[in-house]
């Protein structure tokens, strides 16, 4: 069985994992670029013997490819050759998909990631739906992500960031019809109560769900996931 190195780049820190038990944290910022990115792993992580990488990032990715710069950090992040830099094969799957399919336990489950920004993603019945939910308009201007993501927590304040939260979620779970949500991100140990049907997941299911990106490449098995 492959070894997986899981690379989880947030907003605020980017997160190594080799196993659920081991992990290395970075922090990153807004100006991070991948060739930061590149200086700042090289020579941390040469005692963790792996054979793949599993990198989640906080953007639409299609196809493995990254689409568009994300807004919470630096640019060129398209151009960059992910493969090249680790110098091993390498699987680029948005930050909170690969949450979202470490999280899974059956049914129809949507993923909320409440960090630096609003992370979103759909699995039902083998599928990995990628969401950018943040985009939505929410209230009189601005989005999901303006209102409850760092910034906004910053803004308005954590008692009406709560209710914000609630009153999302819970709009979300009747749009999407789901069994049950799972919360994660930096910003989800916040909440003092859930709304029935939302569940405190673990940043940690990040690793699996970097495992479980790599089951789609074995030869002798059918693919269990479709990541769209």
């Amino acid at each position: 069985m492959k070894k997986v190195l899981v690379v989880d780049i947030g907003g605020t820190n980017v997160k190594a994992m080799f196993s659920r038990e081991e992990r290395r944290k970075f922090s990153s910022g807004p100006g991070l670029t991948p060739r930061q990115l590149h200086g700042m792993l090289r020579g941390k992580l040469d005692d963790w013997k792996y054979d793949v990488v599993s990198v989640g990032f906080p953007a639409p990715v299609r196809n493995g490819r990254i689409l568009t710069d994300p807004k919470n950090l630096g640019k060129g992040w398209t151009r960059f050759n992910l493969e090249k830099a680790f110098g091993k094969p390498v699987r680029v799957i948005n930050d909170a998909a690969m949450q979202a399919l470490g999280s899974y336990r059956g049914g129809r489950m949507l993923f909320i990631g409440l960090g630096t920004g609003f992370g979103s993603a759909l699995v039902w019945n083998g599928i990995v739906l990628s969401l950018e939910l943040s985009e939505l308009p929410y209230l009189a201007e601005g989005t999901i992500e303006d209102r409850v993501g760092k910034t906004g927590l910053k803004q308005i304040g954590r008692k009406i960031w709560e209710e914000d939260v609630e009153r999302i979620l819970t709009q979300l779970q009747r749009a999407f019809v789901v069994d049950y949500i799972v919360l994660g991100g930096g910003n989800a140990k916040l909440l003092e109560q859930l709304p029935p049907g939302v569940e405190l997941g673990h940043n940690r299911n990040a690793y699996l769900g970097g495992q479980r990106v790599w089951q789609n490449h074995a030869r002798t098995r059918r693919p269990k996931w479709t990541i769209l």
